[in-house]
């Protein structure tokens, strides 16, 4: 594995779902693997789970890990190709990226979307310029599209809670939300059931459509209560439009997620990705109840992490 910023980057899906399972019954098995090797993870937007699950990873790993929160401590970054620097930026990725590489083996880069360029957030500007400038492998903890590591973690969990021969009916359902957030959550997790042995089904209010890119085997539908029939995982995540690029939808308090509304599912389990809004996008007795999975989620990341990292170690040798 040369970089990982999608599953497009992953050979064979259900391989490698073992081998997280199995990493995390032997977490230090591979504890020289990463020595003398450093990983550097830069953050330009905030990070709970990504940046510690990924330090433990490494750590368990054998690695030297260095953070840098770039919209804290780093100069501000200019992307543009040819440009003038006279204003408010101070170093170019060309310089910025190109140095990193230099101190690290890997480098794992967060940065969300600006929700105002459809264009430029489709194209990855911004990770595609860490990827060419940096010259070694590039992690994503979340782009401006996709977050592959939280997916691939989501499908640990549902591996783990899965034990019957058929397949499971896992339900992406759009939840009510303050302001307008990313697809990239959606996005990825949609991708990868997509690729997964599942029923995969989305549902969302009418106009919320994501990237069909992303969608190409799910059944879509805007009815709720219909999707949520027969669910045996139910994953609750809010997101802003992709047509109307970036507008928050401020009229789907009717999608909150209630006990009632589970009552025709398959006593689902429920999973978020964190953070979440208490009850305003998920209540307070679905996230503690016994049929949530978001600690074990957010835990897994720790595996999906160590996974991907082992396998780009042995990759470059």
């Amino acid at each position: 594995m040369r970089n990982f910023t999608t599953i497009h980057d992953v050979a064979n899906l259900n391989k490698l779902v073992q081998q997280a399972l199995h990493l995390k019954q032997n977490p230090y098995a591979h504890h020289t693997l990463g020595k003398h090797k450093t990983i550097g993870l830069v953050f330009l937007n905030p990070s709970l789970r990504t940046r510690l699950s990924t330090q433990k990873a490494a750590l368990n790993l054998g690695m030297n890990v260095m953070v840098m929160n770039m919209d804290k401590e780093g100069w501000a970054l200019e992307f543009g190709d040819g440009a003038i620097m006279n204003g408010t930026t101070v170093e170019h990725i060309k310089d910025a990226a190109a140095v990193m590489g230099q101190y690290c083996d890997i480098i794992g880069i967060r940065c969300f979307p600006s929700l105002t360029n459809k264009e430029e957030d489709d194209n990855e500007t911004l990770l595609n310029k860490f990827i060419q400038y940096a010259k070694v492998p590039v992690v994503s903890l979340e782009s401006a599209t996709r977050h592959p590591l939280q997916s691939f973690a989501d499908i640990i969990t549902i591996t783990e809670n899965w034990n019957k021969p058929s397949k499971p009916k896992v339900v992406l359902t759009w939840a009510p939300h303050i302001k307008a957030l990313p697809q990239a959550v959606p996005n990825s997790f949609s991708e990868w059931m997509c690729k997964a042995d599942v029923e995969f089904v989305i549902t969302h209010p009418k106009g919320l459509e994501l990237n069909s890119l992303f969608t190409q085997g799910a059944d879509i539908t805007h009815n709720q209560q219909e999707a949520l029939t027969g669910a045996d995982f139910v994953y609750v995540k809010n997101w802003s439009s992709y047509e109307n690029y970036g507008q928050p939808y401020l009229q789907g308090d009717n999608w909150l997620l209630t006990e009632e509304k589970l009552s025709v599912s398959n006593e689902a389990k429920i999973m978020h990705c964190l953070p979440v809004r208490r009850n305003v996008e998920l209540i307070d007795s679905l996230i503690d109840g016994p049929n949530s999975l978001v600690l074990q989620q957010a835990n897994n990341r720790v595996f999906a992490a160590q996974t991907i990292l082992k396998n780009i170690l042995e990759y470059h040798g």
